[in-house]
């Protein structure tokens, strides 16, 4: 129990003043009169000093009830009176003093006024909530695997297709219902790389900048587990400026293999064509000579035939094998000006030399992976000696449908060794063009350089209309106004990853293992129920009876569960881009810290803890488990001991605490971690 100072104190001012004055008092009367008070201490020194005793236990008592009421009574009823004020479901004061009913009586017109305003704003919102339902009933309906993002890749709004593709294409183990990929909140670029969604970007506002009210970009990329995902980039826009992107998202990995199939069979037929062509021919001009004996006719003509059968099964062969692939690496339509802009900043920006840039016929479009080639470019360049700048020159190529893109440097600056790896890759990124590279010299200007055969797009496209949907107009990027950093973060305006552990035992240092990780998200201060962790963990080791009251997992429960080096990975991924929250968090962080040396993983995202924050919100109240700081804040526990059911209840209880450490003037996750910091729990260590 720890012992309050203050009260201490107070209670034993009102004696020690008692024995203080009745000293003095006895000092002066010996002074005064020895002889007298010599006679009165040895007849009746016992009882005068129990009279002295009981006056300063009487003192102490009456302070200590006087602080009771006076000071510490005050100070519990101005922080219930908080609580209901902030909290709609907390119980009001079970006090039948005059004022803990007057507060009550407040609470109840507060909680009217709160109820009609929520009534005000559920009509008013209505209608958006009808074309909320419309957007998502439209999402779940599309063939298409959809993702909703900010600016800065947070995920808004995904259909069930995205996730379902997501988790098909994931290489992690299917821990804890499916360790999906993306999640509301979560940043898109944990999938797909950010220079990828940069550059689509940066196509697509150069296209907006020239007065095209449908710009749009594609690209493909690779995932983790060796997928190809096809990926269209689109803007969204409120009036003219971007407030986000849609993604449509398809697995092609099977349709580019079916290609390449296709591909070896073609050259395969080729080959073999070849040679019944020649043996055909030869058997014909055979069949010309007059003096021809009939069986050697007859065998010359068999020769035909034979081969005209081989070459029949052959293509027979191909047309049936082949009809499931047709696709081939899927290219975008791009304004040749466009391009060269994309590799002349690409130049700058991984170089620092700035490429002389010859400016293209106006309306010469290509067909190109746009991403693959700009970035084939600096490969190309990067050897060049330090100092010398490229050159860029596009052009339409004497064939017809053909360009030429050059990548040029002076004759005399020979590059770098090391060329031939970087060469042949370039040379990969024109073949998926049906292109090809070469290198040249112009011996009359002094240059030389890297020509590559681009295919031209089949004539300009047109304009099209606005493409954004016209039945929502709620707004879905608000989230982006704050681009402080963390610690300058409000704290409704983070994502959180609120979890619990259930161990083996209380030692985590001493051979106790975690056999259950259980946790929700929380965003814009909702609970995401949908997007859940839970998970049992076989440990490895016996699971003490005694501990099987509490949290109700037996060792027949965690057989044939994963361990734990393979769900900290998974809830690594489930946490990542989050801020942490706890309850006596420290206790489960000590777990997760002494399995970073075996699973190379650290949880060094910041961490909050409901108890210190409880015991900051809410400084005179006698208990602070979660139990009694949830019936406090009126918040029901289910599932207790549970570590998914407590991970629940700890996310009820942070997202009750927010308003009232907003009332002390705690609003940033940064004055959230200073003020945890002075609580008298931050002194327990694990």
């Amino acid at each position: 129990m720890r012992l309050d100072r203050g009260r201490v104190l107070a209670a034993l001012a009102p004696g020690l003043a008692l024995a203080i004055w009745s000293g003095a008092g006895l000092l002066i009367w010996r002074a005064a009169r020895p002889e007298a008070l010599a006679q009165a201490l040895a007849g009746q020194g016992a009882l005068l000093l129990g009279w002295l005793a009981l006056g300063a236990a009487g003192a102490g008592w009456l302070a200590l009830s006087l602080h009771d009421r006076l000071v510490r009574a005050p100070r519990r009823l101005a922080d219930a009176a908080a609580n209901l004020a902030e909290n709609p479901a907390a119980p009001l004061l079970d006090d039948p003093a005059p004022l803990a009913q007057a507060v009550n009586r407040l609470a109840g017109r507060s909680r009217a006024l709160q109820a009609d305003m929520e009534r005000l704003v559920a009509e008013a919102s209505r209608k958006v909530a009808q074309e909320r339902d419309q957007l998502g009933a439209l999402m779940a309906e599309l063939q298409q695997s959809v993702v909703v993002c900010t600016l800065d890749g947070r995920i808004l709004l995904y259909n069930e297709r995205a996730r379902a593709l997501f988790q098909r294409l994931s290489d992690a183990p299917q821990i804890a219902g499916g360790a999906d990929l993306i999640g509301l909140g979560r940043s898109i670029h944990a999938v797909i790389d950010r220079p990828l969604i940069e550059h689509a970007r940066e196509t697509v506002e150069r296209q907006l900048a020239r007065g095209e009210p449908a710009g749009a970009a594609r690209f493909v990329t690779t995932t983790g587990a060796g997928h190809l995902l096809q990926v269209l980039w689109a803007p969204v826009r409120a009036e003219v400026a971007l407030t986000g992107y849609v993604l449509l998202l398809d697995d092609i990995t099977e349709e580019q293999a079916a290609q390449s199939r296709r591909d070896q069979r073609l050259v395969a037929l080729t080959e073999a064509s070849r040679a019944s062509l020649a043996n055909m021919q030869t058997a014909l001009d055979m069949l010309d000579y007059p003096d021809l004996q009939p069986a050697e006719r007859d065998s010359f003509q068999q020769v035909v035939r034979d081969e005209v059968q081989a070459m029949a099964a052959r293509l027979a062969e191909l047309t049936q094998g082949g009809a499931d692939a047709q696709a081939r690496w899927p290219l975008q339509d791009m304004l040749g000006a466009d391009l060269l802009a994309a590799a002349a900043g690409h130049l700058r920006a991984s170089s620092g030399r700035a490429p002389a840039v010859e400016e293209p016929a106006p309306d010469l479009w290509l067909r190109v992976d746009s991403f693959a080639l700009v970035h084939a470019l600096g490969d190309l360049a990067a050897p060049l000696p330090e100092g010398v700048a490229p050159g860029l020159r596009l052009a339409e190529a004497a064939t017809p449908g053909w360009a030429h893109l050059d990548l040029s440097w002076p004759q005399d600056a020979a590059p770098a060794e090391g060329f031939a790896a970087i060469r042949a890759s370039a040379r990969a990124v024109a073949e998926r063009h049906g292109g090809e590279l070469w290198l040249e010299h112009d011996r009359a200007a002094g240059r030389s350089f890297f020509r590559f055969l681009l295919p031209m797009a089949q004539g300009r496209r047109e304009a099209a209309g606005d493409p954004r949907p016209e039945f929502y107009d709620f707004d879905l990027f608000g989230a982006d106004a704050a681009g402080h950093a963390l610690d300058d973060s409000r704290l409704e305006q983070l994502a959180y990853t609120v979890f619990d552990t259930e161990t083996t035992g209380l030692d985590p240092a001493g051979g106790d293992e975690i056999i259950q990780i259980g946790a929700v998200r929380v965003l814009n201060g909702k609970i995401l129920h949908g997007e859940g962790f839970d998970q049992l963990v076989d440990p490895g080791r016996s699971i003490p009876e005694a501990g099987i009251p509490y949290h109700g997992i037996r060792p027949e429960m965690v057989r044939g569960q994963p361990r734990i080096a393979e769900v900290l990975p998974a809830f690594h991924a489930y946490a990542a881009g989050t801020v942490l929250v706890g309850h006596n968090v420290a206790f489960d962080m000590r777990f997760l810290q002494l399995k970073e040396a075996a699973t190379g993983l650290r949880f060094d995202q910041p961490v909050l803890d409901t108890l210190l924050l409880a015991s900051i919100a809410q400084p005179h109240e006698p208990s602070q488990s979660l139990e009694a700081i949830a019936a406090r804040l009126g918040v029901t526990i289910a599932g207790r001991h549970n570590a998914a059911g407590d991970a629940l209840a700890t996310a009820q209880v942070f997202l009750a605490l927010l308003p009232l450490l907003k009332g002390r003037g705690i609003v940033t996750l940064g004055e959230a971690r200073a003020a945890a910091e002075t609580s008298y729990y931050a002194r327990l260590r694990y």
